[in-house]
């Protein structure tokens, strides 16, 4: 058997594959951000087609940190019973699933604010709004770490089997670790490990709000690409603090609207060229061992490069996100033989909808134009 179905535990979650569906934003909940049928059966048909591990993407844990219309929430109590109802699918489903919790901070959208300003670490401007969001106090600080916490809550509360605090792509979590967008002189600003502060702190809430046994991950930023952003030396060593106080698992991705490169790269047209975040999960990997798994993200489409990445111990699971928009039943192919990789095109027009509020979607033009 291929290792890529063989089981592998994250703390006492027993993932039956190694394969994981990456967090997205899939636009598709209500105005309150409860899930809608659409967002449970979209969950529901990964974990028909052998997803390992599902992650629903991009709970926010408080309405300051709402980041698009369609986000789901997590951020108060009335939303677990509608959450549970879509967790209790993908279980029947077969699959593990995971509540990734965010606050957008800087990259907020202003108009789901109520006339407010967005919240961030410095007075940086958004450069895509042009709006420079209000320096958050340290009392707002410790306000949004009590929301993790409480995010976290109530994912264990509707049944999910793990959460994944989101630490990426510019988000508020993100932005404090990175130079770029967090030029504080306090305690939560200037050295690495002040500008770390935050994440350690969010964890340690989420920790004591879930219990040791159950599961907590995380999504980090392995650079931001941009001048003063986040390297690969100040990720390892946010990693290395994290697996040192218990976190279980860290999915390496990378990248800021602002900088040179987004999360998602476009051009992945061969083997050679998938894996683009994967030597920095590899340095990861070899820097906190068996303290925490490793998970590789950027661009994986063939089943052959994702089990020489498992044998070769470079990453402990590998998660996709977009091969699964397109084919949501890409890893039951894969269990039943069939090794041709993913259809996906790497066009990222299933998100060029997202800007607009619109819905995370394979569209049908893309896929007339991948047949050509």
């Amino acid at each position: 058997m291929s290792i890529i179905f063989e089981p592998m535990n994250i703390n006492s979650m027993e993932v039956k594959n190694r394969i994981v569906r990456s967090a997205t934003y899939e636009g598709m909940a209500d105005e309150i951000g409860l899930p809608t049928e659409p967002l449970m059966r979209m969950n529901e048909d990964l974990a028909m087609g052998e997803v390992g591990l599902v992650v629903p993407g991009f709970f926010y844990v408080s309405p300051d940190g709402r980041g698009a219309a369609g986000q789901a929430s997590l951020a108060i109590d009335e939303t677990v019973s509608a959450v549970k109802k879509m967790v209790d699918r993908v279980h029947a489903g077969g699959a593990k699933v995971c509540a990734q919790i965010v606050h957008c901070g800087r990259q907020s959208h202003p108009d789901l604010l109520n006339g407010q300003l967005p919240i961030g670490p410095s007075l940086v401007t958004f450069a895509p709004t042009g709006i420079t969001p209000r320096e958050m106090t340290v009392e707002d600080i410790h306000r949004v770490i009590d929301c993790f916490g409480e995010a976290a809550r109530r994912a264990k509360e509707a049944g999910f089997d793990a959460v994944q605090i989101h630490s990426a792509h510019g988000y508020l979590l993100s932005a404090f670790n990175s130079g770029f967008s967090n030029r504080r002189t306090d305690e939560y600003g200037g050295s690495p490990e002040n500008r770390m502060r935050m994440v350690l702190e969010a964890y340690r809430k989420v920790r004591e709000a879930v219990g040791p046994d159950y599961p907590v991950m995380i999504k980090m930023n392995s650079a931001d690409y941009i001048d003063g952003g986040i390297t690969i030396d100040e990720s390892k060593l946010i990693a290395l603090r994290l697996a040192e106080e218990g976190i279980d698992a860290i999915e390496m991705s990378g990248g800021i609207v602002e900088g040179s490169k987004r999360s998602a790269w476009t051009g992945i047209k061969t083997e050679e060229d998938e894996g683009y975040y994967l030597p920095y999960a590899e340095e990861v990997k070899k820097l906190v061992g068996d303290r925490a798994k490793v998970i590789a993200v950027g661009g994986f489409k063939s089943p052959a490069v994702v089990e020489r990445v498992l044998e070769e111990g470079k990453a402990d699971f590998v998660a996709l996100s977009r091969p699964l928009i397109r084919e949501p039943d890409l890893v039951k192919r894969w269990k039943e033989g069939d090794t041709k990789r993913a259809d996906c095109i790497s066009c990222n027009m299933c998100l060029s909808e997202v800007a607009t509020g619109g819905q995370t979607r394979c569209h049908p033009l893309e896929k007339e134009q991948a047949k050509l």
